[in-house]
């Protein structure tokens, strides 16, 4: 007997979501249907059934996983007398691919088509959150005819083909007997009514294709990339069907200061040699504000600073990141001549070497102090 793993295509580990996948996939390429002129086809197709029945129910799984068989007591050879489209096998499949029992006579109104767009947004809309405006090409309701597709005065009717349905269906012989298949109306193209005339703004379409605004709520503590998904905010469908969804994609622009890491700010903060070697308090402009940073003495460049509570907010949950700061020791390049005096005796007063003075130095200090 053939593994039922390898029936279906899968691995002994796989989910279940992953066998009906692979089970949907093989029921598609071994249906009798699409294989006319092979004999084996029903056989396979059967065998196929069968392993799903098994593998698709958890007990009957882990008796097989166990024993090698579903049925402890019996084995389970072939159908076992039971409903191997049970738990939704064969009837998903059918369902699924061709469109077993339709909707129930229900007319389905055909759905608008999702859109995607990109906002662009400052490090500081990310961090306290923002409206938005975005400029979308979609298709909206006809104001001419209220998005029936009908010219005004024309005449609404139900379709005499579909009876209002938007579906028909066709009932054929296959080698599993009769199968019943539903498709869209030919007529009305699956909206279930015709028009006298149709209009002439948007061609019957009940919808036209326009520029349009959405204001968009940004929330705070967003990040690069994020997509926000905007229910109803698509294209509508034809002769009032529903909107589909517009997804925006938020992306950030650089800031010339922060960087962005997770939740957390990083930035810069440079102070002169003289501050790092005394110490000071020097004040930097955060997005809150001003807040105050100690530099201890002797401060090195590299050392981090953290002010707690200053990044970006949690976007889910409460609470902020932090804000780093990384001090930068700068080195004067614009000394005066004193300036220049004053530190080659600080030099020497330390013992450290540096180069010799420019040539005509001496004689610009004596004159500066004469």
């Amino acid at each position: 007997m053939a593994d039922l793993y390898d029936v279906i295509g899968v691995q002994k580990g796989a989910s279940p979501e992953e066998i009906k996948k692979a089970y949907r996939k093989r029921a598609r390429e071994l249906h009798p249907d699409a294989n006319p002129d092979d004999p084996n086809a029903e056989e396979r197709f059967k065998a196929l059934a069968s392993a799903y029945e098994i593998l698709s129910d958890p007990n009957k799984r882990d008796n097989y996983d166990r024993y090698g068989t579903a049925d402890v007591g019996g084995g389970f050879g072939g159908f076992g007398g039971g409903d191997v489209f049970g738990g939704g096998g064969l009837g998903d499949i059918f369902e699924a691919f061709f469109n077993v029992g339709g909707q129930g006579g229900q007319r389905v109104a055909n759905r608008g088509v999702d859109l995607e767009t990109v906002l662009e947004i400052d490090l500081d809309d990310a961090i306290t959150g923002t409206a938005s405006e975005v400029k979308v090409r979609t298709a909206l309701a006809c104001e001419t005819c209220d998005a029936t597709g009908a010219a005004p005065g024309a005449e609404v009717t139900t379709c005499g083909q579909c009876q209002g349905a938007g579906q028909v269906r066709q009932v054929r012989q296959s080698i599993l007997g009769q199968m019943v298949t539903t498709a869209a109306c030919p007529r009305c193209n699956g909206e279930g009514k015709t028009v006298s005339e149709a209009c002439k703004t948007c061609a019957g379409e009940g919808r036209e294709i326009k520029d349009t605004n959405y204001t968009i709520d940004v929330p705070a503590g967003i990040d690069h990339g994020r997509t926000l998904r905007l229910n109803g905010r698509g294209a509508v469908g034809p002769r009032g069907g529903p909107a589909g969804d517009l997804y925006v994609e938020v992306r950030v622009r650089k800031h010339p200061v922060f960087n962005r890491e997770g939740d957390d700010l990083r930035a810069a903060v440079t102070v002169p040699f003289t501050q790092a070697a005394l110490g000071a308090t020097v004040s930097f402009e955060t997005f809150d504000g001003p807040v105050d940073v100690q530099i201890p003495r002797g401060a090195q460049s590299g050392k981090i600073f953290r002010i707690s509570d200053h990044g970006v907010p949690h976007l889910r949950g409460r609470g902020r990141g932090n804000l780093l700061l990384e001090l930068r020791v700068a080195t004067p390049t614009d000394l005066s001549n004193d300036q220049e005096a004053m530190l080659r005796q600080f030099a020497e007063a330390r013992g450290d070497a540096v180069d010799d003075a420019p040539e005509g130095f001496m004689s610009r200090i004596k004159s500066a102090f004469t």
